[in-house]
């Protein structure tokens, strides 16, 4: 038994200090006396980087700033109007412009209801604006991720992550960073459509 591991423990002192190359999987393994160099099948992409100079990302962003710009002009504009009219209503009020108490009350609570619509035209709009916002990230993630998995037929890489702001990726070499060469076949794409 002593004499089998022996053996073992020499073929594998012979296969590296021998200094063979190994090629695994798209990586390739380099072993002599005191170096091994690897090239990972990995690559990361700066998705700030992406978002910024994506033409269908900038479109999208702007079609959500109009939208956003639309609703508060919208809001802001009623909003104004309910603010004339109360306005106008506590001039009334004190210059006993009203020829009842009752007219009084009625005014007042048509503009409490008024408000209350303001209200709810406000929210629909802040959940419409968010559900335009779900739509279009959803559209973005979509194209990004069809077009990576199109972009890496060849299974050149066995794992692309993503990179916001330096979160993810901490320290890594130039050579892994594919975000100029998928912005710029991103773009290319888009152009055709």
């Amino acid at each position: 038994m002593n004499a089998v591991l022996a053996i073992a423990v020499i073929v594998l002192f012979a296969l590296v200090l021998g200094g063979k190359s190994q090629e695994k999987a798209g990586e390739s393994v380099s072993v002599n006396d005191s170096l091994c160099a690897a090239t990972l099948p990995i690559a990361y992409i700066n998705v700030d980087s992406l978002l910024l100079n994506y033409q269908f990302a900038k479109d999208a962003n702007e079609v959500l700033i109009r939208q956003e710009e639309d609703s508060r002009l919208t809001f802001n504009t009623k909003a104004r109007q309910l603010q004339e009219e109360v306005a106008d209503f506590q001039k009334k009020l004190e210059n006993n412009a009203f020829l009842s108490r009752e007219r009084a009350e009625r005014e007042q609570t048509r503009l409490m209801q008024k408000q209350q619509e303001l209200q709810e035209l406000e929210a629909k709009l802040s959940q419409e604006l968010f559900t335009k916002q779900q739509e279009v990230n959803m559209q973005l993630r979509d194209t990004i991720t069809h077009f990576l998995n199109e972009f890496n037929k060849n299974q050149k890489y066995e794992l692309i992550i993503s990179n916001t702001a330096n979160d993810n990726v901490l320290h890594a070499k130039a050579k892994y960073d594919i975000t100029r060469e998928v912005i710029d076949a991103l773009n290319q794409r888009c152009m055709k459509k």
